[in-house]
């Protein structure tokens, strides 16, 4: 069976994660159907290029983004989309069963192997961080507390400032322009008080924009203070980001709407 090795943490449906994908899988299939029914049918295959409907869920595997025309791989712009995120919703399963979460955030991308605080193996790429704090009692400190060292896994999901209706011509062609990342790791509790501090200053930094000119966190926390909250963290396993723009036509006719209001 042929392999072929992802090594970039963007590939494979923006995973952050090294995998392996067979040569025999439905989705390789795909892409030799899509490149044969080009001869065929150009205007077809152009529109299947941009669609990945053979994907299959397979148990251990990550399933690629349908819409390969709107997943976002570049390193950059995908940061730009977490910077422009408010609130991550954190969803898991305790005792009592499914619960979501919104909660402000604080991340950071490190290298793996220069991670300090990084509880996994490196892997290859950068490593991206949540932390988030709340209170030490309650129902989210419990499902922390009952998973112990080994985490408990999460799913996420965040959506850039910016989000708009796009009105269509019929009542089934409107959408909504969006950027947004979905993904999944395993939440710790922090216990090094200098790692708390830390995430407590990257809280601040991407809520209330404290840094100083080089783009680092301005504010510091002294012991008590990160010892007074429960600070916990997600390390990031495997996300997928996707982007909607304002189409280019609603654009303009929005911008002649506000020039009309105006006058």
């Amino acid at each position: 069976m042929q392999q072929r090795h992802a090594v970039t943490p963007y590939s494979y449906g923006g995973c952050m994660t090294t995998s392996f994908e067979s040569a025999d899988t439905p989705s390789a299939d795909a892409h030799r159907n899509v490149a044969a029914n080009a001869f065929a049918n150009p205007t077809t295959a152009a529109r299947a290029s941009t669609r990945r409907n053979d994907e299959r869920t397979i148990a251990g595997a990550h399933r690629r983004m349908r819409r390969a025309d709107r997943e976002v791989t570049e390193p950059e712009r995908i940061r730009e989309i977490i910077a422009a995120s408010p609130i991550v919703s954190v969803a898991y399963a305790d005792a009592e069963g499914l619960t979501l979460v919104p909660m402000d955030f604080g991340y950071e991308w490190v290298p793996k192997s220069a991670q300090p605080f990084a509880a996994t193996p490196a892997a290859d790429g950068d490593g991206l961080t949540l932390y988030m704090h709340s209170s030490p009692i309650g129902r989210k400190a419990d499902a922390l507390r009952a998973a112990g060292e080994e985490g408990l896994p999460v799913s996420f999901d965040m959506i850039a400032d910016g989000s708009r209706t796009i009105p269509g011509r019929t009542l089934c062609n409107w959408g909504r322009a969006y950027a947004s990342i979905v993904g999944t790791g395993i939440a710790r509790i922090v216990t090094d008080v200098e790692e708390a501090a830390h995430g407590l200053q990257l809280l601040m930094a991407h809520e209330a924009g404290m840094v100083d000119a080089s783009g680092m966190p301005s504010v510091s926390f002294t012991e008590q203070q990160a010892r007074s909250v429960m600070v916990w963290r997600i390390d990031v396993t495997c996300y997928t980001t996707k982007s909607r723009p304002v189409p280019p036509a609603t654009v303009h006719h929005a911008v002649h709407r506000e020039a009309r209001e105006e006058y």
